[in-house]
């Protein structure tokens, strides 16, 4: 078998585009998913059951196990669904792999997707330069749809061609009768040839060489064929690499469900296979287990008819030629049998169990700070509403969620100040930033969408006050989040001239900072307890307010002073002032937040 360097590195090539084919299609998906999208996945994945059933069509449709699940994995990453309801469709989907595993039995061919790629890409070209923005946006969706599968098809042409050289399998023979042992061997041999050849079915191919030349028993084409479970989740691990935390925890769920199915298997593994064996048997397509033995008895009896049976030297009419093809086929469907089984039974079992995965997962693939947590909706969903009086409630817990969501930009704003300049700490952290300010985005849009369609129920007067007044309250909210995204425009600004604070402005900055951190913090807790607003909190967010104002007065009033005296520049003077500006707009944001409280809900208690 020739591999050379070249080849490995079109191998890393074909890695490269599938990973930024992941990275495309996951920002087009952000960009032009919309309500639409993120309502037919919500519908489609209400419950777990119906998850199931959406990753078992959707698999047996493009034949792929690991292509769905890097679709699962994007649309994760994109925030359109979340961890739980991934698990169920990925749970499904590896029960509309084993469709492909019967094709192949039943008519030896699998469809490729990647046939169709090309016209896609010319159709993905068109949308791209179109006026319509959401028509560029789909474009870039199909473009990088495109090339992810691309990817895909690439990584299994450079790999290295085990399939056409079964010779390198040979020596694995002698491993073949050691009990257990040798289930385990195999096992891990299913797990490594899956996980470098990017495809089960070839391994599922390769599998079929290994019996036809009687090197291995059924049961270890089994335990290969177990192995491959595990093997193939390497791909959309691999596409987790250039996604978010939820993404890394989604791939994560389809290696932990694929690798606790594989443990249970192991311990019931010889009689789940001779029970898939008696299974092929019952059904008329013959004893799996016939092969390996007319096999090895042929070796041992006639050898010249064994070496010339498999360097195609035998005439096409020979009977040891019919006799293995038809064990042949009585193997492949054993082996899709077993496949089919493991999967079910596994599904069946695990399914139940889907919010202990999430867990699990969550406690795996923990978030390195809080700021790594993704896009969810805590209390209101994009199902169907039943009672508009009583969701109401849920968007005020919702909303005072919302408002923890864009505090914490204020801290990481102000830690944006501190940070070095042109780091890579720095150019992190302010990522960060943009994408909280984008979640702050979609969150407004998920709220504001679930509250308008509580509008078109039937509501009292006072509910639709209520549903104003909110609608208001998380415009203001997102404005805050406007304020902090500002912070780092404006340090962008002052790098790029080259201006340096002093300690003084630090200091002074940070002591801004404490007076819009109270506030915020006050703004919090009233919106958490929206229905018992208490005078005294209310006053002493008014108060803190007027602390604000009045110290961006004072400083204004010294700037000018300091500027003269020349303790700082008057450019690091210009860009200091439209900081304490923007900090000062942020507690007019919030104070707006809390005279809708003060006019719109519940009794304000003396308290």
């Amino acid at each position: 078998m020739d591999y050379s360097i070249l080849d490995f590195l079109c191998l890393l090539g074909a890695v490269g585009l599938f990973l930024y084919g992941m990275k495309v299609m996951s920002e087009g998906l952000q960009k032009a998913a919309g309500d639409r999208l993120r309502n037919i996945l919500s519908a489609m994945t209400r419950n777990r059951f119906a998850g199931l059933l959406t990753g078992c069509v959707i698999t047996a449709l493009i034949q792929s196990s690991s292509a769905s699940t890097v679709m699962v994995v994007s649309f994760v990453n994109a925030g359109l669904m979340s961890l739980a309801q991934s698990m169920a469709v990925i749970f499904g989907a590896n029960v509309g792999t084993t469709f492909t595993a019967w094709i192949i039995a039943l008519f030896g061919f699998k469809v490729s997707i990647s046939a169709f790629v090309l016209p896609l890409i010319g159709f993905a070209v068109v949308l791209l330069l179109s006026n319509s923005s959401k028509a560029k946006n789909i474009g870039e969706f199909l473009i990088g749809f495109s090339f992810l599968f691309m990817g895909l098809d690439m990584i299994s042409a450079y790999v290295p061609d085990l399939q056409s050289n079964p010779e390198i399998f040979a020596a694995l023979r002698g491993y073949a009768s050691m009990g257990f042992s040798s289930v385990l061997i195999f096992c891990l041999v299913g797990l490594l040839l899956t996980a470098i050849i990017q495809s089960s079915a070839a391994t599922f191919a390769i599998v079929l060489i290994m019996c036809s030349k009687g090197w291995i028993t059924f049961d270890l084409a089994c335990a290969v064929v177990l192995g491959s479970n595990i093997g193939t989740t390497i791909t959309p691990i691999l596409a987790s690499l250039s996604g978010n935390v939820a993404a890394k925890r989604a791939s994560m769920g389809h290696l932990l469900f694929n690798l606790l199915g594989t443990i249970w298997c192991l311990c019931v593994f010889i009689p789940f296979a001779d029970f898939n064996a008696w299974l092929t048997e019952s059904i008329g397509q013959g004893d799996p287990n016939a092969l390996y033995k007319y096999v090895t008895n042929l070796e041992a009896t006639s050898p010249e008819i064994y070496n010339h049976l498999f360097d195609n030297s035998l005439p096409a009419g020979h009977d040891a030629i019919k006799s293995i093809a038809r064990m042949q086929m009585s193997v492949s469907f054993g082996l899709s049998i077993f496949h089919t089984t493991f999967n079910i039974v596994n599904v069946v079992v695990m399914i139940w169990l889907t919010n202990v995965y999430v867990k699990i997962v969550e406690w795996v693939v923990p978030a390195k700070n809080r700021d790594d947590e993704e896009f969810a909706l805590k209390f209101i969903s994009g199902g169907m509403l039943s009672a508009s009086e009583l969701n109401i409630a849920q968007a005020e817990k919702e909303i005072a969620v919302y408002g923890e969501r864009v505090g914490r930009m204020i801290h990481m704003a102000q830690d944006l100040i501190h940070t070095k300049e042109k780091s890579e700490e720095y150019n992190t952290l302010l990522s960060r930033v943009e994408k909280y300010e984008d979640i702050s985005d979609r969150m407004e849009l998920e709220i504001a969408n679930y509250l308008n369609r509580c509008a078109e129920g039937r509501l009292s007067n006072e509910g639709k006050l209520r549903i104003a007044a909110m609608l208001g309250i998380i415009s203001e909210i997102e404005s805050i989040a406007d304020s902090c995204l500002g912070i780092g425009k404006i340090l962008n600004r002052k790098i790029q001239s080259g201006a340096t604070f002093t300690d003084e402005i630090y200091s002074n900055i940070d002591s801004m900072y404490v007076y819009v951190k109270d506030a915020m913090t006050m703004m919090i807790a009233q919106l958490q307890h929206i229905e018992n607003v208490s005078e005294k909190s209310l006053n002493d967010s008014y108060n803190k307010e007027r602390e604000i104002n009045n110290y961006r007065n004072t400083l204004r009033s010294s700037n000018v002073e300091n500027i003269n005296n020349k303790h700082y520049e008057y450019q690091a003077g210009i860009y200091y002032m439209d900081i304490i500006s923007d900090l000062e707009r942020t507690g007019d944001y919030i104070i707006n937040v809390i005279d809708t409280l003060k006019e719109n809900f519940g009794k304000v208690s003396r308290a």
